[in-house]
């Protein structure tokens, strides 16, 4: 269990899609808001664009929190929110100070790693939702030492992308991790392991 039962969700990945296209995806597929309630953790949704140009009361919203669950959706729309926002520097000051445990899968898995190049084969980099400012990002996080390829070889749409994803990882000599669906990469500090 983790140090305490608040969790950030953020969601913006998903800001390009309609209203209704995002009810859907969590009524049919995912609600991370359903899924800890249900576990007795106390999740709320933090948007990012609440927050766009001012850091600092992003990171007051976060504050408290013990976990911060990054959903999917976009890689690059997920990483301009998260610049716009100062998001990438508080997540980083907030983990160095180990007050916050980052987690997340799909977009959110892959702004982890260092770089989102290859990842255009899989998420459309030119997509720019409403009140989105920010250029074309290419840099991740860099919170973890590899890029990280989601939906390798398992049941999902974008499966087929992912192998083009990795083939292109490997052309270019990126260290990469491809997790299939249900795959974990769970990494304290230096250590690393993957699990199912």
């Amino acid at each position: 269990m983790l140090g305490g039962p608040r969790i950030a969700v953020i969601a913006n990945g998903y800001d390009g899609a309609s209203v209704t296209a995002r009810d859907i995806y969590r009524t049919e597929v995912y609600d991370p808001i359903a899924e800890f309630t249900a576990l007795g953790l106390e999740p709320h949704e933090v948007d990012l664009r609440a927050h766009f140009g001012d850091a600092t009361s992003l990171r007051r919203r976060l504050t408290g929190y013990d976990l911060v669950w990054v959903m999917g959706g976009n890689s690059f729309v997920l990483r301009r929110a998260m610049k716009q926002s100062g998001f990438d520097t508080v997540i980083r000051d907030m983990l160095d100070a180990d007050a916050v445990a980052y987690g997340g899968y799909a977009a959110g898995a892959v702004v982890a790693g260092p770089t989102l190049r290859g990842l255009e084969l899989m998420d459309d980099p030119f997509e720019l939702p409403d009140s989105y400012d920010e250029p074309l990002i290419w840099s991740g996080l860099g919170l973890t030492p590899f890029a990280i390829v989601p939906h390798y070889r398992s049941r999902h749409p974008e499966a087929a992308s992912a192998e083009k994803v990795v083939s292109y990882m490997r052309a270019s000599r990126t260290r990469y991790r491809a997790i299939s669906d249900g795959e974990v990469i769970v990494q304290v500090g230096n250590l690393e392991r993957l699990a199912s």
